[in-house]
């Protein structure tokens, strides 16, 4: 619910404070008076285009603030803001033109404003504000009407599920286009990796390999030259250190103290024994055939010329020849695939076009229900000719469905229906919006309505027709309605009447809360355009007729 607007240095207005309540709101007051002023500027606290012009004269900006409750309502975009203790719009205007908008205080760009606008308010009148001139509104409307969400939803699911089918079966046929030149890529790949038989950790092996065959010459004089001096040659270690042993074999006999020390001596001696048959072993080892070097080097090339193709490490090459043998198989089983899918497609096509027609049809009965209560409706609003059609064409198909849903209206006989966004008088198009709202009110999810200018050509019993359909929608929308006619503001739960004054030379905009006397005189005034007790008396009959 829209609870208080504030404008500031706006055309002829300086300082304003509006307070609405709930059920319908009526402002009145005499023309030029700023009613329209206070319409526009809710319009740009909600996302209307601004102007600079529209500044009061002699300001620098002008300031909008609107400020709803929205406890309860589940309906707004999601716009990242905490909305709990309620929602203020604030819109300020330069005079250079520019344009800034806020949320809560926190800054927004204009497009967030005006969704957050669309789903709170629709201005009924001259203005661009309004959620029924959208086609898309208009089969949502119809939706919402005749209950066709279950059939609506089941419509979407069908579709979802034939887009994902038709996405694979694309992707699929692109596969077919390629396969050929993929399936022989993927073959050579992995005969190349197969025929190389690598081995887990092979390329380390091979390295440690090719580093002692390259030192080869240098290894075989250093354990030549290490087997002599330990064991080969004379003088050599294992000979001294067993004259050393017979030695302090000698002193242990003469002095027991020496036997650990002979111990230790003799348990060096088999020590250096092993020790010279595992060098003589590495001579045996270092006495290769030379080509050995060169197979090594040709094997750790072509480890290294796939590692190029396939990625770093044998692991690595490993891996994508699994990936690609992965790759081949379902590649070869491609067709398979392909004819599953589109046998499918077929099915879950004729399901989703069956699903689509039987909520056609049902759109098409819901939409000549409306269509003739609408009509009723406009013959209590003074259209006793007019013509009121619910276009449906069948199109390609959507989640929606195939219709294209279109509101069409035509004021005079003889002149074919025409969409609504071609209508154009704003008194008119306000008079088609209360018909439409009063059969559609239960369904439409915006919580607050306004009709500008809704009373333009009409008056007597049509008036009091307006004033009671707009009280009737006030019981599930709160309703804000400009008006010249006492008949409609007689009507009104929360009465409004707007002033325009002078003071040091320059207009200004008042707006006062009317109950008891005052609204009787403001009624009495807007009956005959001065108080008398004729009026006074007309009114008190209209009050007394609303009660």
């Amino acid at each position: 619910m829209l609870k208080e607007l504030r404008i500031k240095n706006l055309a002829i207005i300086d300082d304003l404070t509006v307070r609405f309540e709930g059920g319908l709101n009526v402002l009145t007051g005499e023309t030029g008076a700023g009613k329209s002023i206070i319409v526009d500027a809710l319009g740009l606290a909600l996302g209307d285009r601004a102007q600079s012009d529209l500044i009061r004269s002699g300001e620098k900006e002008a300031v909008v603030q609107a400020y709803f409750e929205v406890e309860g309502y589940n309906e707004l975009p999601d716009i990242g803001i905490d909305v709990s203790e309620g929602l203020i719009l604030r819109r300020s205007i330069s005079a250079t033109g520019k344009s800034r908008a806020y949320i809560n205080d926190t800054m927004v760009n204009l497009q967030s404003l005006a969704e957050v606008g669309k789903s709170l308010v629709d201005i009924h009148g001259q203005h661009e504000h309004q959620s029924l001139m959208s086609i898309d509104k208009h089969r949502l409307l119809l939706d919402s009407y005749g209950k066709l969400q279950d059939d609506r939803e089941k419509v979407e699911s069908f579709y979802k599920e034939v887009q994902a089918l038709k996405k694979e079966s694309s992707e699929l046929r692109e596969k077919v286009k390629e396969r050929s030149h993929r399936l022989d890529l993927l073959r050579f790949q992995i005969n190349e990796i197969d025929a190389a038989s690598l081995k887990p950790g092979e390329k380390e092996v091979l390295i440690e390999e090719r580093t002692i065959l390259s030192n080869l010459s240098r290894l075989n004089e250093l354990t030549e030259t290490a087997y002599s001096m330990l064991y080969g040659s004379e003088g050599s270690c294992m000979e001294r250190l067993s004259s050393i042993i017979a030695k302090v074999r000698e002193m242990s006999s003469i002095d027991q103290n020496v036997s650990e020390t002979l111990k230790m001596l003799e348990s060096a001696l088999p020590l250096i024994e092993d020790a010279a048959i595992s060098l003589r072993g590495y001579k045996d080892k270092y006495d290769l055939e030379p080509e050995r070097l060169a197979e090594i080097e040709e094997r750790l090339e072509l480890i290294k010329r796939l590692e190029r193709k396939y990625g770093e490490g044998i692991k690595t090459i490993l891996i994508y020849r699994d990936e690609a043998e992965k790759e081949l198989n379902g590649l070869e089983l491609t067709d398979e695939r392909l004819d599953s899918i589109e046998a499918e497609l077929k099915v879950k096509e004729g399901i989703l076009l069956n699903a689509a027609l039987a909520l056609s049809e049902k759109r098409k009965r819901i939409a000549k229900e409306i269509a003739e209560l609408v009509k009723n409706e406009l013959k209590e609003l003074a259209f006793s000719n007019a013509e009121f059609r619910i276009d449906i064409r069948q199109e390609a198909i959507t989640s929606y469905g195939l219709d294209k849903v279109e509101f069409l209206f035509s004021a005079n006989p003889g002149e074919p229906p025409k969409p609504l966004t071609k209508i154009a008088s704003g008194g008119e198009l306000s008079r088609v919006m209360l018909a439409l709202k009063s059969i559609l009110a239960d369904v439409d999810s915006i919580p607050i309505l306004i009709f500008d200018e809704v009373d333009a050509g009409i008056g007597g019993k049509t008036a009091e027709s307006v004033g009671k359909k707009l009280n009737t929608i006030s019981n599930k929308h709160q309703v804000l309605c400009t008006t010249h006619l006492p008949q409609i503001a007689s009507m009104g739960n929360f009465h409004l009447k707007i002033e325009k004054g002078q003071k040091d030379k320059r207009v200004y905009v008042e707006v006062k809360e009317l109950s008891g006397r005052e609204r009787h005189d403001e009624i009495a005034r807007m009956l005959s355009g001065k108080i008398t007790e004729v009026s006074l008396k007309h009114a008190r009959e209209l009050l007394g007729g609303t009660r």
